[in-house]
């Protein structure tokens, strides 16, 4: 295993919800994230899956340091940059890029492409061998854009070569790692596989580490090689993707799998659909325990009286974690 790059303990972000027309004093908090618990190696594609509302892209922003964290810790690259200050990320800031989820609201429309590129080097003070016009003819070369396209506008781009632009301004200070917020939801499907092939050869050939945060689990399996499932602000499990997809052990990993289309319904792998009842509980009051317990076929009193530590389970493969009092390790059948 290569050396860890990214690692968070008890990770914790509550956004505060305010009461009254005058002294807006707190009322409760939204806890979008709560005790995350993340490793990312050099070069690795890790992905992040779940329920939309489910914490991802805020653990993401958080890993970005783009968010100050409420509790927890970050570390990246062995230092300690949790409540780091403006001044201390700076050296930080260009090794960890972010792609965002709409490749539209996130470039300025009023710049070019070559300025939107070139910004990250200018705020840096970097000055590349060549010029700046240069590395950016480069690298929109290598997202596999024109590089005559320099003085062109946003908008005379469609999704999918705007979400390039944004993946050229990711690279230009040379990152280690890069987080993608949901980087393929916003387009066509025509053209996510182009998008997510593109981050796969550039994840494999300049070996930088990705952060791949996606709702849809097809996406995630074929770019990523470890898989955390979230649900309501907690990671409830973590595995290898041969072993999550193949041998999942916590109810909702199980849920979710079942939702995934199958190119062959009469393959002997294919999962019975599982339909949870209920919505997900408020993030402001969630439920006591096991969070996903309401939703549960397999809950019990235990669940609401204890929370599951997420902890590897015996007879599984090395690195297999899961958090939930009854795991289980085959294909669950729900009684009609």
């Amino acid at each position: 295993m290569t050396e860890v790059l990214l690692e968070t303990r008890g990770l914790t972000m509550h956004f505060p919800v305010r009461a009254g027309a005058v002294f807006k004093r707190k009322a409760g908090a939204v806890q979008a994230v709560d005790g995350v618990d993340l490793t990312v190696h050099q070069g690795e594609s890790f992905g992040l899956v779940g329920e939309s509302g489910c914490g991802k892209s805020t653990t993401g922003r958080l890993i970005a340091r783009l968010l100050e964290p409420t509790a927890g810790s970050i570390t990246y690259a062995g230092r300690d940059i949790t409540h780091s200050s403006r001044k201390q990320l700076a050296p930080i800031r260009p090794e960890i890029q972010m792609i965002f989820q709409d490749p539209y609201s996130s470039l300025n429309p009023r710049h070019t492409v070559g300025g939107i590129i070139a910004g990250p080097m200018e705020v840096n003070g970097i000055n590349p061998p060549g010029g700046r016009k240069k590395r950016v003819q480069e690298l929109l070369e290598t997202v596999g854009l024109n590089p005559e396209h320099y003085n062109r506008y946003p908008h005379e781009f469609s999704g999918g070569q705007r979400q390039r632009i944004g993946v050229a301004r990711a690279l230009a200070l040379k990152p280690k790692l890069i987080v993608a917020d949901e980087p393929v939801s916003a387009l066509d499907v025509s053209i996510q596989a182009q998008v997510v092939n593109l981050l796969q050869r550039l994840q494999r050939e300049l070996d930088i580490a990705f952060i791949f945060i996606a709702h849809d689990l097809a996406v995630v399996r074929h770019f990523s090689q470890r898989i955390a499932v979230m649900y309501l602000g907690k990671i409830v499990e973590i595995a290898d993707r041969a072993d999550l997809y193949g041998n999942p052990h916590h109810p909702y990993t199980h849920a979710l799998l079942s939702s995934v289309p199958d190119a062959d319904p009469d393959s002997e792998s294919h999962r019975e659909r599982i339909r949870l009842t209920g919505d997900v509980p408020s993030p402001i009051n969630p439920p006591s325990g096991c969070r996903f317990r309401t939703r549960c076929w397999k809950a019990q009193d235990i669940c609401a009286a204890q929370e599951p530590p997420l902890v590897q389970l015996g007879g599984t493969a090395d690195g297999h974690l899961a958090a939930c009092h009854f795991p289980e390790p085959r294909q669950v059948v729900v009684p009609a």
